[in-house]
């Protein structure tokens, strides 16, 4: 595995572990920061597999449009399509005033994060 797709891999997990611990909390947990940090996990996962396999990308967040670059690589994602535009929003929808998640929206992003950082990490061979 390359250096820089183990540092994505890395700094995804740092993402993963962030919505999980905040998953747990029973008191006033932090539902904006768990539909974040699954949308940084799945983006970064993206990230490390193009990096992988020597496909450049900007410095973009949605997620879609990493799919699309990835999809050459890794046809089956396109499964994935419809989890990955949906935590494409979380991004930058409820970082700012105006919006917020709700429980329900939440526990969603976790679990399609869930679903597919497994199949990023099959893929990468973790």
């Amino acid at each position: 595995m390359k250096p820089m797709t183990a540092e994505w891999i890395a700094k995804a997990e740092g993402d993963f572990a962030m919505m999980e611990r905040e998953c747990q909390v029973q008191e006033d947990p932090n539902y904006d920061g768990i539909c974040f940090h699954a949308q940084q996990c799945a983006e970064k996962y993206l990230k490390a597999r193009l990096c992988e396999a020597d496909v450049s990308f900007g410095k973009i967040h949605d997620l879609v449009a990493l799919l699309e670059q990835v999809l050459s690589i890794e046809p089956e994602w396109e499964t994935f399509r419809e989890d990955l535009a949906y935590l494409s929003d979380f991004s930058v929808s409820f970082r700012y005033p105006g919006e917020s998640a709700d429980r329900e929206s939440a526990f969603d992003a976790h679990r399609r994060c869930r679903v597919f950082r497994d199949a990023a990490r099959k893929a990468l061979g973790l």
